[in-house]
């Protein structure tokens, strides 16, 4: 199993663990309240959605991945999204131990 795969099943879990908040509107109110710890974006979102999500997370240092397709991100949580965000600290750091390998 590869870590794209084994991050895809942790968004699994913490989806089932109400850690995630989906959606551009929500996940970028909690970018906002420093509530979102990680944000995924879809990389085949429209070019001004990943800049704006991008600017954010810079402007309020939240890590942005963006690796996986709309169709990876919504397998792994059950609904049909582009953005996800991670609000909680534990999880959000394996994404990265994952993801940095």
């Amino acid at each position: 199993m590869t870590n794209n795969e084994k991050a895809l099943n942790l968004l699994g879990m913490a989806m089932r663990a109400g850690r995630l908040v989906s959606g551009e509107e929500l996940t970028l109110a909690d970018i906002r309240n420093q509530q979102a710890k990680l944000v995924f974006v879809a990389n085949d979102a429209s070019d001004n959605t990943i800049k704006k999500i991008k600017d954010k997370g810079t402007f309020y240092n939240v890590p942005v991945i963006n690796e996986f397709s709309q169709v990876e991100l919504s397998a792994a949580i059950g609904r049909s999204r582009m953005i996800i965000g991670v609000c909680d600290s534990g999880f959000a750091k394996k994404f990265q131990e994952l993801l940095s390998k």
